[in-house]
């Protein structure tokens, strides 16, 4: 592939995430989306349950098993490597837009809160919580986590170093504040139904099966300073002691 065309395919790829990005927020809070988690006619419970959970499996074992260290190496046989995380990026924005699409509503009420002061809690919490997913990749490396900066170093004829090991803002408090932002926004709602429920338990129990094997890798990689740093800042409840580099 071309560098010119790597590069539009990578801001393509980016553009087609951030879309599915933004469409997560309206569609677990049912904010101003053609479908969100409880719109819809309800059908019956057995077949929604079993569509509901093929479709969070097919996300979570592309979005697991291509972020493998040895996947990817078998992978890049085929796909370039400089549009390697482009490509993982797309598919998983894709497979997330497959979901919304194919969702099935289950609207029993598991609970809903009338009080206005809880209404506005609730709410602020998801609203902090999907504010902490995006900030945190910035405290990270943005652009290399989704790809833009793997294109444009090929574009420029550079070639790929990885980011440095570093401990910035919320990574200085906790290991891993982006699946911290994304479990408040999924668990914090005023009206919580079956559908929003089964959601957030299934992606709650992957994104600690992703965090331990985005350890393993990590260890494997870095070496023992990751595991000095995990054995001073916690996994995903904030720690204000010991947080010095």
């Amino acid at each position: 592939m071309g560098r010119s065309l790597a590069v539009v395919y990578g801001v393509l790829s980016y553009a087609v995430f951030f879309f599915s990005f933004l469409y997560a927020i309206g569609f677990t809070g049912n904010l101003m989306v053609p479908k969100s988690i409880d719109a819809g006619t309800p059908g019956g419970f057995g077949a929604s349950l079993l569509i509901n959970l093929v479709l969070l499996g097919l996300f979570a074992i592309q979005h697991s098993v291509m972020a493998r260290p040895a996947f990817k190496k078998w992978w890049t046989r085929f796909v370039p490597e400089p549009i390697e995380r482009s490509t993982y990026v797309l598919l998983a924005s894709l497979l997330l837009f497959l979901l919304y699409w194919l969702w099935q509503p289950m609207t029993d009420v598991i609970w809903h809160v009338d009080l206005w002061a809880g209404q506005i809690l609730l709410t602020g919490l998801f609203w902090a919580g999907w504010l902490t997913v995006l900030a945190s990749t910035f405290m990270i490396n943005h652009f290399d986590l989704f790809g833009l900066r793997q294109v444009w170093l090929h574009f420029r004829r550079q070639n790929y170093t990885h980011p440095s090991f570093t401990m910035n803002w919320l990574y200085r408090f906790i290991r891993h504040p982006i699946m911290l932002g994304f479990l408040v926004a999924f668990w914090a709602t005023p009206h919580m139904s079956s559908g929003h429920l089964l959601f957030s338990i299934a992606t709650t129990g992957y994104i600690f099966i992703g965090i331990w094997l985005e350890e393993r890798d990590t260890r494997a990689f870095i070496g023992p300073q990751y595991d000095e740093y995990r054995s001073r800042v916690p996994m995903l409840l904030p720690s204000f002691r010991n947080r010095n580099p």
